[in-house]
């Protein structure tokens, strides 16, 4: 009896000390990449907590809408589908050309984004048409090109094909193209000055352009789509089954230039090629530091069906 006793003491004792080094355990620190275990660990509560914590502190971005992202994602698996759709609309009211990639959603979800573009969309583009007048008239050219090119992309989303081929986008698009072809006239630069005789001289390293990467170079990270959002193909009739182009992204994420690969297409290039101005990556890496990227795409001509 008395080694019984001795023996629940022991236990009491060890399970005590457990259970003080558990509670002094550190937790772990809130980042994205901590929020994205405890959601694949299903701990949808954790990881919402984290991330309410998070996306007050980030800023407006890429990764602000991978944080909100993820903050739908554990709304849905804790039950709370309408919190989780106003975080959707706000994530497209923060960037109406915002679309997740296939992989990082369900397909409740995907159809969730969906829906909300469809409200959201048509209302956004009109004010950014307003916005983009707006700096025209100002004579802010750089900043007028910019907002009719989301404009235009806008319109072009295949999630409001229809709405877009009718009155009053329809119109609104044609407003914008007419204004877009203005402002880029505006910015062109001055013709160059004539050359300086060149003089042999030792090069600038610091000058140097950066060197461009791509698939061939096996030691660089690629980089990951954060919005691409590809126009329909506006023809009735296929001219070809695909395009091919070439894109350059910078070391921010952003495309820096943007050329067709594939035997010229009039009736889409312009579309896509001023789609691309507005399109978001993550840029690649070489040894955990960003560099450029030459990025080839082939794109699946789909003709826009009759109405």
């Amino acid at each position: 009896m008395k080694a019984t006793k001795i023996c629940l003491v022991a236990a009491a004792a060890l399970l005590a000390v457990v259970t003080t080094a558990l509670a002094q355990a550190p937790a772990p620190k809130a980042s994205l990449a901590a929020a994205r275990t405890l959601y694949a660990s299903a701990e949808y509560g954790g990881a919402l907590e984290m991330l309410n914590g998070l996306v007050s502190d980030a800023p407006l971005g890429p990764e602000r809408q991978a944080i909100e992202l993820y903050r739908a994602l554990c709304l849905v698996a804790v039950g709370n589908s309408n919190e989780a759709t106003r975080v959707i609309e706000a994530m497209i009211v923060m960037d109406p050309l915002y679309r997740p990639g296939v992989d990082d959603v369900p397909p409740r979800l995907r159809t969730a984004f969906t829906d909300a573009r469809r409200r959201l969309l048509p209302g956004l583009m009109q004010q950014g048409y307003l916005s983009a007048k707006a700096a025209f008239d100002k004579k802010d050219y750089p900043a007028a090109a910019k907002g009719f090119s989301q404009v235009l992309a806008g319109l072009g989303d295949p999630d409001i094909q229809s709405v877009a081929a009718q009155p009053p986008l329809s119109d609104l698009k044609m407003l914008a193209s007419g204004f877009n072809d203005l402002a880029a006239k505006a910015i062109a630069p001055p013709p160059a000055p004539a050359p300086a005789p060149a003089q042999a001289q030792e090069p600038d390293l610091d000058k140097v352009a950066p060197r461009v990467y791509s698939p061939s170079d096996t030691d660089v990270v690629p980089p990951m789509t954060v919005r691409q959002a590809i126009p329909p193909y506006p023809g009735r009739v296929l001219l070809g089954g695909s395009l091919v182009m070439d894109i350059v992204i910078d070391v921010n994420g952003a495309v820096e230039s943007a050329t067709m690969a594939s035997a010229p297409n009039p009736a889409y290039d312009k579309l896509v090629l001023g789609a691309a101005k507005t399109w978001q990556y993550q840029p690649a890496t070489l040894n955990g530091k960003p560099v450029k990227y030459r990025k080839r795409i082939q794109l699946s001509l789909v003709p826009t069906p009759a109405h």
